[in-house]
Formats: C-alpha cells, sequence, structure tokens
C-alpha cells in the first residue's frame, strides 16, 4: 500500500499573562496565511497551492490574467505598490502542495470564452494545443 505523507504548517504566537503574580505562558495556535496569485489556469489550475521556497509563504491560484496567457508565470498578490515595487519581478523555486483541479477551471473558463487570453486558456485544457498556439 501507498503511504502519504503531510506536513502541517502551524503558525504559533506566545502570548504570556499575568494572574495576581504568577507568569504563565499561553501558546495560541492560528493557521498559516495563504496568499494570493494568478496563473494560466491551463498550466496552474485555480485552487493550485504551492510554497515559495525562499520565503516559505503558501499561495492559492485564485485567478488568471491575459498577460499570463500561454505562460509559466505566476503573479503574487502584494498588499501595496510599496510591497510590490520591493518584491519586483524574480524567477523562484516552488513545491506545489496541492494541485487545482483542471476539469473545475475549464469549466468555468469555457463560459467566459469571449476574450481571447480565456480562450486560449479553454483549448489548452482541451489539449487543443494547435488552435491556442494560433491565438498568440
Amino acid at each position: 500500500s501507498m503511504e502519504e505523507t503531510r506536513t502541517v504548517t502551524r503558525t504559533t504566537k506566545r502570548t504570556t499573562k499575568t494572574t495576581r503574580s504568577a507568569k504563565r505562558a499561553v501558546a495560541v495556535s492560528r493557521p498559516p496565511q495563504i496568499g494570493s496569485a494568478a496563473a494560466d489556469w491551463s498550466r496552474w489550475p485555480a485552487g493550485t497551492v504551492f510554497r515559495l521556497l525562499s520565503t516559505g509563504q503558501n499561495y492559492r491560484v485564485e485567478d488568471y490574467g491575459w498577460a499570463l496567457s500561454g505562460r509559466n508565470t505566476i503573479d503574487l498578490y502584494m498588499a501595496n505598490q510599496r510591497e510590490m515595487n520591493s518584491w519586483g519581478a524574480r524567477q523562484e523555486t516552488i513545491e506545489v502542495l496541492k494541485w487545482g483541479d483542471p476539469q473545475e477551471s475549464l469549466q468555468f473558463l469555457r463560459s467566459h470564452q469571449n476574450y481571447r487570453h480565456i480562450k486560449r486558456m479553454v483549448f489548452e485544457l482541451e489539449g487543443r494545443d494547435k488552435e491556442a498556439a494560433a491565438l498568440r
């Protein structure tokens, strides 16, 4: 039988409370923050969760964009212009933690094909690579 190994990551914040002159430490755990990312859904289906190895930050593919269609590029959501400029454009190694469902991505995209970049992703998800390439 195949064994599946899962790694669970938790962020722990240690809080010290003082009660009647006695100090005690209380550990409060919260789930890790997952950032938002945009990508070509034919390469990185919606719902794909990955970790940036350089920072340890996890992201979920939740959006797509015309500039990402046909590319192996992932855009990371940043909270403000300063963070975005500070991060810039870089090549990063990622670890895919969970792949999104290509069929769910295809089902959503089929209803939005009036845009060229979406039609291209649909063609690629359907295995119609020549037609997708013609939409460059």
